[in-house]
């Protein structure tokens, strides 16, 4: 039994020794290693001067990654042909570019990695690298510099470009749309400032583009642009602003295409609003037709009847500053079913319309067809308006808060462009009680008129809206309790709505100026004043 217990007791302590010992000697993880690599060497030096070769090799104290390289790599000026860079997605001590585009003598050129280059173990960037070299005998040092802030929102989009062209005897403003800038740089993914460096002495047109397709030319249907009202003298002291902004698109119309019985589908880009579908073939003398836009796209419908047994119809599409003719291929296709649908939530507002549409064009309505009650099942009276575009009615009549109402629409209320009517629809509503309301009143310093007021969401969707033509308090009345954004619009032209730019117009958009976000509770009003400077 001694010997049991003795045998018992040097185990333990040998095990003490051997854990003591491992614990000693165990890493105890330390500080995390967020040392940037170092660059150890290039091949030519950075910064080199005549040079005339077409390969770079830059060496780093540990293995390095590139990542992200087309988002982050912005070559100044751009190469037609873009240079193949080594490695990607592989871990190496070296970078290895090959240039294959053919250099443009006496000129400076610049590599920007942005913080694509990164450590291979904890991802540490190497930020903002540049590798400069010049053709010439010299390197341009001169520089722009400067911010970007978008036109409407609060924050600009990332990873935009900022670009110089040259502005000599061979310029003229459609070359964003056909060539590449003489020198150009990005704000990347967590700046919104802007530096262009290694620029020579000269006139300039400074602009900038966030890329939809990164081919460095401006293309109105997929970027955002902005550009400094005239040219630039380099050297510079100036810090310049730019705004970006979407183009409202040329108009443009598409091939239509039947997509039911009688139903042509006219789609289109731009404003639709000068549009005009005209049928050049032969129609009987009892043709009529209506037109109707889609609510999700850019489509306008022609319906007409009556259904004409012909292989195809022509039709002329004609704009201010368009016009085309289109032949539609016609075969016999089942029409659309009528069916109405109410556009209005169960609540509505005291000064909301109860709206309905139709999927069909609506011809007619029998308003002895339709009874509206309240909650104590009295009669109330209504009127209607009708948007032809969109085929909707729009009911109004007085409300009261807390109340509940009910509309019945008998068959044959509806009567559409093919004699189709519809069923009993019934639909029922509530409005809430004052006190579920908030609002806030506005005093406005220095604002210069017209001037528009909104208050947005987050995401910069308006939720109210008020329309400003003198200096006097403004009340925003039964908004519902949430953080809304202010914005407000310098309504220069007084069409009543935010005006974009168009840079070939020269036109800057509309001043757009963003307040504090203010809180709005039930049952609470609160002021606010805006100050414009």
């Amino acid at each position: 039994m001694k010997k049991t217990v003795s045998n018992f007791v040097l185990a333990l302590l040998i095990g003490t020794i051997f854990i003591n010992c491992a614990n000693k000697g165990t890493p105890g993880g330390g500080p995390k290693d967020e040392t940037p690599p170092r660059i150890i060497k290039s091949i030519p030096e950075n910064y080199t001067t005549n040079f005339e070769g077409n390969e770079i090799e830059i060496y780093f104290d540990e293995f390095i990654k590139i990542k992200d390289l087309n988002k982050q790599l912005i070559i100044s000026p751009p190469m037609k042909n873009p240079p193949q860079v080594t490695p990607l997605g592989s871990a190496s001590k070296r970078i290895y570019i090959k240039i294959i585009d053919t250099l443009q003598p006496n000129s400076t050129y610049a590599f920007n990695f942005g913080n694509s280059i990164t450590d291979n173990n904890e991802g540490n960037p190497y930020p903002y690298y540049r590798y400069v070299f010049s053709t010439g005998d010299h390197i341009d040092s001169l520089k722009v510099t400067g911010k970007i802030v978008d036109a409407l929102k609060k924050q600009p989009e990332t990873f935009v470009n900022v670009a110089l062209y040259e502005v000599d005897s061979t310029y003229t403003d459609s070359i964003v749309f056909k060539e590449t800038p003489k020198y150009i740089t990005n704000t990347l993914d967590s700046v919104t400032t802007f530096s262009i460096e290694n620029i020579k002495a000269g006139n300039y047109m400074l602009m900038a583009l966030k890329d939809g397709n990164g081919d460095n030319k401006f293309q109105q249907k997929t970027d955002q642009i902005a550009f400094h009202n005239t040219f630039i003298q380099v050297p510079t002291d100036t810090t310049y602003t730019l705004k970006l902004f979407n183009e409202e698109l040329n108009f443009n119309a598409t091939r239509p295409k039947l997509l039911a019985g009688e139903k042509i589908a006219f789609g289109y880009e731009g404003d639709y609003r000068d549009m005009s579908i005209k049928i050049l073939s032969d129609t009987p003398e009892e043709f009529k037709h209506r037109i109707t836009k889609d609510p999700q796209k850019d489509t306008l419908f022609y319906w007409y009847t009556p259904k004409m047994e012909v292989d195809s119809l022509i039709f002329k599409v004609s704009h201010p500053d368009f016009e085309k003719e289109f032949t539609v291929r016609i075969k016999d296709q089942t029409r659309d079913s009528l069916t109405i649908k109410v556009v209005s939530g169960n609540a509505i507002g005291l000064k909301e319309a109860l709206k309905i549409t139709g999927n069909t064009p609506l011809v007619k309505l029998d308003p002895s067809k339709i009874t509206l009650m309240d909650k104590d099942s009295v009669a109330v009276k209504f009127t209607s308006q009708f948007d032809t575009i969109t085929n909707t009615y729009a009911f109004n009549f007085d409300k009261t808060e807390d109340n509940s109402y009910r509309m019945q629409l008998l068959p044959e209320t509806f009567v559409d462009l093919f004699d189709n009517k519809n069923d009993t629809l019934n639909v029922s509503m509530k409005t809430k009680k004052s006190s579920d309301f908030g609002y806030i009143r506005f005093t406005l310093i220095n604002a210069t008129y017209p001037l528009i007021i909104q208050l947005t969401s987050k995401d910069g969707e308006v939720k109210y809206e008020n329309y400003v033509t003198k200096d006097e308090p403004v009340d925003f009345l039964d908004l519902d309790p949430a953080v809304y954004s202010i914005r407000t619009i310098q309504d220069t032209n007084g069409n009543k709505k935010y005006d974009t730019g168009n840079f070939l117009q020269k036109r800057q958009p509309e001043n757009v100026i963003h307040f504090p976000d203010v809180e709005i509770r039930a049952d609470w009003g609160i002021p606010e004043t805006l100050t414009f400077k």
